[in-house]
């Protein structure tokens, strides 16, 4: 709708097209003008899921589409303000959005590591999980551009190709054939977009001054924001520092058209089992509503609960995982072999693999359930019995480790990175 043609015609003649593209994207990058058409997109609703009443508006998920050479140019734009803030320091040290070896798993494991630290101090974590309504779709333009003058020092030519790729931007809604009329928008960035959650992190920025300056721990991921701090008993002042921290923070997003929103911001206390009675009751309180204790959160995509013992998230995945195997056995039939594995790999093993370095140091009791998993994935893809040795299975499979070597592995992983990072 919004390209000449399928991007996979374009890739195939781009040695004819190329020096015209080049052209094009250099005369943008020389005069700080985006092309118009580059800044339009279409969003096409999708059901969250099948059976859901159509009629509804609530049971879509908006799905925006942009231009494919608008994001080509996007990547190398983005590449250049990576690398910009990453020379110079610039970026949140606790951001773990958009900056070379860091993901959701390093956030969640540093989070991890500092509360199992203070257990191991006999001291209890509250964590809260702050959410945010619609952040993207609401950020001041002028405030952005502000930031990234200001904090991060652009100007000439570079500011100026910003301030054009934020104005004048349009999207329309495409459904079943029907268009709407195309709209002019005046906040926020796309989310979709390569750049779009890049500059979310700058506008961001100083919110990691905030939080510090009441002396509490966080991390952030893209819009994601946790708060973390060692708390006893009976000891209010934590908890009301933490109070204190949550309604200057949602004082600062007010400020700048951000919205917290507090019915959905979670809370959970990480505790030995010997002190769990003691604080039940604990709960948090900001602008007269309360942030109830919850039985577990899900924390980018790893469920949390009350003794860090991973079991209702290892429970969780064992579900699915079965799930996903049933349906890819039912089709194995008529599967070959290559995309037997591929779809193994995209629904089961990537389940298994997702943040496993925390579940290094688990009782085998608790993560029994996965290698079972691992087992029967692995039967299916080489079509073997069930009750065959799974040993040389494994083995013959060569890249398919058992899983407490896969969860090794990816600990020296995270190890090797970390270590790294502190080096560049």
């Amino acid at each position: 709708m919004l390209d000449p043609g399928p991007s996979r015609v374009l890739k195939e003649l781009l040695p004819t097209v190329g020096p015209a593209i080049l052209s094009l994207m250099n005369l943008s990058f020389s005069t700080g003008i985006v092309p118009s058409n580059f800044k339009a997109a279409v969003m096409k609703p999708l059901l969250k899921k099948p059976g859901l009443d159509p009629e509804l508006v609530r049971n879509y998920r908006p799905i925006l589409n942009l231009p494919f050479l608008s994001k080509v140019q996007e990547r190398i734009v983005a590449k250049q303000i990576v690398d910009y803030l990453t020379r110079n320091n610039l970026f949140e040290p606790f951001q773990s959005g958009f900056r070379n070896f860091h993901s959701t798993e390093t956030a969640i494991t540093r989070v991890v590591n500092d509360i199992l630290l203070a257990l191991d101090k006999n001291t209890c974590s509250m964590l809260v999980l702050l959410d945010l309504s619609a952040a993207f779709n609401t950020i001041d333009h002028s405030t952005l551009l502000h930031r990234l003058e200001h904090y991060v020092g652009f100007g000439g030519t570079a500011l100026s190709w910003l301030e054009s790729y934020l104005t004048d931007r349009t999207q329309f809604v495409l459904h079943e054939g029907s268009e709407s009329k195309h709209c002019k928008l005046r906040f926020g960035v796309p989310q979709e977009s390569v750049l779009g959650p890049l500059l979310f992190a700058i506008y961001m920025l100083p919110l990691g001054n905030v939080i510090r300056s009441f002396g509490i721990s966080f991390h952030c991921y893209s819009d994601d924001t946790q708060l973390y701090i060692p708390v006893d008993s009976g000891d209010s002042a934590q908890i009301q520092r933490v109070e204190s921290c949550l309604a200057a923070v949602k004082g600062w997003m007010s400020q700048n058209f951000l919205q917290l929103n507090t019915g959905k911001t979670e809370l959970i206390i990480i505790s030995s089992k010997r002190d769990r009675e003691e604080l039940e009751d604990v709960s948090l309180w900001l602008d007269g509503l309360a942030i109830p204790q919850s039985a577990s959160v899900k924390n980018l995509g790893v469920l949390f609960d009350p003794q860090l013992c991973f079991d209702q998230h290892i429970r969780s995945i064992t579900r699915i995982a079965f799930f996903h195997l049933k349906n890819i056995a039912r089709i194995r039939p008529m599967l070959s072999a290559a995309d037997a594995e591929t779809l193994i790999h995209a629904f089961v093993s990537s389940r298994l693999n997702y943040c496993n370095a925390l579940f290094s140091g688990l009782p085998n009791s608790t993560t029994k359930s996965l290698q079972v998993v691992h087992n029967a994935a692995a039967r299916l893809l080489t079509r073997t019995r069930k009750f065959d040795h799974i040993t040389p299975i494994l083995a013959s499979l060569h890249r398919l480790l058992e899983l407490s070597q896969t969860i090794i592995f990816q600990t020296i992983i995270l190890a090797i990175i970390f270590s790294i990072s502190r080096l560049i």
